[in-house]
């Protein structure tokens, strides 16, 4: 855990975390911080930026490592979100700008050949309240709303957009015994 929790973070069960095949991240509040950037170029071509946390990034990249695959789903259409995932190599991207997320899961999970007891879902809002009452593992972000934070298992310390999503992945991946060995390895792969 970094420095900026003022807790322990909330452990995961082993039952539950080896289980675990897809995790699906919602975006807006729960990769970034909810804020959405929008103006225009000179030429009013539209512009929307949002701002992402690096540390999510490396725990995507480290659940990857432990061969979970990593899918995004969000209740918006945003470009942003499209090269975020890019850079991470996630090429499940659910993005449903009526905030219908649940039938396009459903076909993600059939198409993966996962089941929903296999999911962990990190959201933060009612958009998120159909996927997280199907997961294996439901969990929210420290600003989760409350309809969402009595249905997760799993509450990270830090808010959305602030590392939340390593927090979570770091969870499930100490839970499985292999939190410190994907560490070694990402360090040896830098010479270390």
């Amino acid at each position: 855990m970094t420095a900026t929790a003022s807790a322990d973070p909330m452990p995961i069960s082993r039952d539950l975390a080896v289980r675990v095949r897809l995790v699906t991240l919602d975006v807006d509040g729960v990769l970034s911080d909810g804020g959405i950037y929008i103006g225009a170029m000179q030429d009013n071509t539209p512009i929307e930026l949002k701002r992402f946390h690096v540390e999510d990034g490396i725990a995507v990249r480290m659940l990857q490592r432990a061969g979970i695959h990593v899918a995004i789903v969000s209740g918006r259409v945003s470009e942003a979100t499209s090269i975020r995932a890019a850079e991470l190599g996630i090429d499940d991207v659910i993005q449903d700008g009526a905030a219908h997320k649940l039938p396009a899961m459903n076909r993600l999970l059939e198409r993966r050949s996962v089941a929903w007891s296999e999911v962990a879902h990190l959201g933060d809002d009612l958009a998120d309240l159909p996927i997280l009452r199907r997961v294996g593992l439901p969990a929210t972000v420290a600003n989760g709303v409350p309809e969402v934070r009595r249905l997760a298992v799993w509450q990270s310390l830090r808010a959305g957009g602030s590392g939340a999503a390593r927090e979570f992945a770091e969870a499930i991946l100490r839970a499985r015994g292999e939190w410190e060995d994907l560490v070694d390895e990402y360090c040896r792969e830098r010479g270390d």
